[in-house]
């Protein structure tokens, strides 16, 4: 059974003090976790900071918003995963809505981000998804072939389990509308049907999908319960631990259903 990830994508938000006293919440909120994976996704600032508390929450994963594709070099203002690998980093987001539509990233970018993670032992979280304008033109289905068949150009079959996909509707993110889950569901398992496609049935079983598009507490446990959603990358909720940890519980009580 392919173990459900809960990620809070802090985007750029909370100091390294903030993210202290944010895990110090959590954990008390929280206690143990063992059914589900979390992962706190902060700004690079923080990693620091939270990656010298880790023995609070041994639980708990840390990931990273971007990398560069590089291992060093003249490159200002970017991040190698050889230095996220040194803060015990373990996920590394990749191809965000917000880094395609705002800062011009590419699928063939993206791509070669998801190989150079692959490459330094890091998880890549894959996000893909369709705009309002894409949904309405009936061209999901178009828009996440080609987002994930660029997005894992060249991944060998071995690291396929290795990635996250995030399916993230732009329409959804940060706008308080969510796809429905039945939606949501469809989008998933058109989205396993390409991964199978492009490696094996047996890989894309494997491989994690995750939602992500205003995920609240009120509606996790819904999605949750779908057959082919395996988690969440959170945005904006994900800022309150309490609500976080909410999400969390919510996700736990959908197993046990």
């Amino acid at each position: 059974m392919r173990k459900k990830i809960l990620a809070a994508n802090w985007k750029m938000n909370l100091t390294n003090g903030e993210a202290s006293d944010y895990l110090e919440v959590l954990v008390k909120e929280l206690g143990e976790v063992n059914d589900v994976e979390v992962v706190l996704i902060p700004p690079f600032t923080a990693i620091a900071a939270l990656a010298a508390l880790s023995d609070r929450a041994p639980f708990i994963r840390l990931g990273a918003q971007n990398l560069h594709w590089e291992k060093s070099g003249a490159f200002t203002g970017e991040i190698s995963a050889g230095m996220l690998r040194a803060l015990y980093v373990k996920y590394v987001v990749v191809g965000h809505s917000e880094r395609r539509l705002l800062f011009g990233e590419s699928d063939a970018v993206i791509n070669r981000k998801v190989r150079a993670a692959l490459e330094a032992g890091l998880r890549p979280i894959l996000c893909v998804g369709e705009t309002l304008q894409q949904r309405e033109n009936d061209g999901v289905e178009k828009v996440l072939e080609y987002q994930l068949r660029e997005g894992l150009r060249d991944v060998s079959p071995k690291d396929f389990s290795e990635v996250v996909i995030a399916y993230e509707p732009v329409w959804a993110i940060g706008t308080g509308r969510t796809a429905t889950s039945d939606q949501a569901q469809a989008a998933h398992a058109f989205a396993r049907r390409i991964l199978a496609a492009v490696s094996d049935h047996a890989i894309a079983e494997r491989v994690r999908i995750q939602y992500g598009g205003s995920v609240k507490p009120e509606n996790t446990e819904e999605l949750m319960r779908k057959p082919d959603i395996d988690g969440a990358l959170v945005g904006g909720a994900s800022l309150d631990p309490r609500s976080f940890a909410q999400i969390i519980r919510k996700a736990e009580a959908a197993l046990a259903a």
